[in-house]
């Protein structure tokens, strides 16, 4: 069972590094796009303002990929602090003794991935980063319900 703990935590600590790389090449694409155009010249004023220029999808994409990583490594930071006498799943192993404080922990852990995800994704919205807000929808609320079906010693 230690083999598979280290082995967990070496992913984390690579999903933490992969989440970090992912952001300074968002913010390498976005500085070698600054010159080009962000908005479409031709069309509808509705179009030119849904329908994102090449150069600023290209940051969309990276930006969603980015935040891709930051949420698997959000949740595997939840499922990492939590082993430590919150959850009983058979694969996570023994937890050891019963942590008293981490009763609110399954419930608080569920409200914060939905809050960051409501949060981030209308962030995107507003930013018109559509890619960006999909990813964020489509990745932590769907985390936070799969945390809370985890049994734990308190439910």
């Amino acid at each position: 069972m230690s083999v598979v703990m280290f082995f967990f935590g070496l992913v984390f600590m690579a999903g933490w590094a992969a989440a970090l790389a992912a952001l300074v090449y968002a913010v390498v694409t976005l500085v070698r796009a600054r010159s080009q155009d962000w908005t479409r010249r031709r069309g509808h004023p509705a179009v030119r303002l849904l329908v994102p220029a090449p150069a600023y999808r290209r940051f969309d994409v990276t930006l969603a990929v980015t935040a891709l990583l930051a949420d698997l490594w959000l949740v595997s930071a939840v499922i990492v602090f939590g082993a430590d006498g919150v959850f009983t799943e058979d694969w996570i192993g023994y937890p050891g003794m019963i942590d008293p404080t981490g009763q609110g922990y399954q419930a608080g852990v569920e409200s914060m991935l939905r809050t960051t995800a409501w949060w981030t994704s209308g962030i995107a919205v507003l930013a018109r980063c559509w890619i960006t807000a999909g990813v964020q929808l489509c990745v932590l609320p769907p985390a936070a319900w799969w945390i809370g079906s985890f049994d734990t010693y308190y439910t």
